[in-house]
C-alpha cells in the first residue's frame, strides 16, 4: 500500500506534520537497510551520507539522512527553528545540547581561547547522549529548548526522516553552523564555577570552518507518492 503525505502551504501546521511523521514507517517512504544509500565503499574517505529532499515551502522543509554504519552528521545549530526527527530504522548515537543563557548576570557563558585557537567558545549544556535504535519516539528540537544543537552517529546503517520549521535560509538569518566540542574542565574560566558533579553535563562549544569529517550526496526522493494539497 502507498503512503501518501498531504502538504498545505496555506496552512503548514508542525504539529500536524509532527503527528504525520510520527506514523510514518521505513517502508511507507520505500527504503530498506540493504539499499545502495547504507552502503560505504573501500574507496571513499568518510562514510557517504545521502540526503533524500522531500518537499520544502516558506514554512517547513521535509526529508530523510541515510547513514551508512558509522557515517557522522557533524554538530550543527538550528537557529530560530524547531525540528521533528523520526528514526525510520536502525541504530543510532544522538548527542544534544541547548546554550546556556540562564546563568547569573556575573558569571560568564564565553570563552575566548589563547592566540591562533580559533574563534570564541560558548557554553552549552549537553541535553542527551545516547543510543537510539528504532522504533522509537521522535524527538522534537525547539528553538531555545530539547537540544537544538545535535550531532549524529550511526551505530548501524540508518535513516532518519527530518522536519525543519521554518527551513534554514541565509537570507533570513536561518544558517546552518558547525560546532567543535570541549569538555567543559579543559579550560578555566573566572567566576564560573559549577559544582564538580555536574561538570560533565556541560561542553564548550566552537564554530568550525572545516568539514573534512563530512560528505553529502543529495538526491530528490523518488519514493512513494507525496502529493500536495
Amino acid at each position: 500500500m502507498s503512503f501518501i503525505i498531504y502538504v498545505s502551504c496555506k496552512a503548514c501546521n508542525a504539529t500536524l506534520v509532527f503527528l504525520c511523521a510520527d506514523g510514518i514507517k521505513p517502508e511507507d517512504v520505500g527504503l530498506r537497510p540493504d539499499m545502495p544509500y547504507f552502503r560505504t565503499s573501500a574507496t571513499q574517505r568518510v562514510p557517504r551520507i545521502t540526503y533524500l529532499h522531500i518537499y520544502e515551502c516558506e514554512k517547513f522543509s521535509m526529508g530523510i539522512f541515510c547513514l551508512p554504519p558509522s557515517g557522522v552528521i557533524p554538530l550543527h545549530n538550528h537557529p530560530g527553528m524547531t525540528v521533528f526527527s523520526k528514526l525510520l530504522f536502525g541504530t543510532m548515537h544522538i548527542k544534544s545540547y541547548d546554550w546556556v543563557v540562564d546563568s547569573p548576570p556575573e558569571s560568564p557563558t564565553t570563552l575566548k581561547p589563547s592566540e591562533n585557537q580559533g574563534p570564541e567558545m560558548r557554553l552549552a549544556k549537553v541535553k542527551v547522549d545516547a543510543d537510539f535504535t528504532a522504533p522509537c519516539n521522535p524527538s522534537i528540537l525547539y528553538p531555545e529548548d530539547g537540544g537544538n544543537l545535535h550531532c549524529f552517529t550511526a551505530v548501524t546503517a540508518c535513516a532518519v526522516l527530518d522536519v525543519l520549521g521554518p527551513p534554514y535560509s541565509d537570507a533570513e538569518g536561518r544558517h546552518c553552523t558547525y560546532y567543535h566540542d570541549f569538555p567543559f574542565s579543559n579550560f578555566s574560566v573566572d567566576g564560573l564555577s559549577i559544582p564538580e558533579e555536574e561538570k560533565n553535563a556541560y561542553e564548550w562549544l566552537q564554530e568550525r570552518d572545516e568539514l573534512e569529517d563530512l560528505e553529502v550526496n543529495g538526491k530528490m526522493y523518488n519514493g512513494p507518492k507525496i502529493v500536495e494539497s
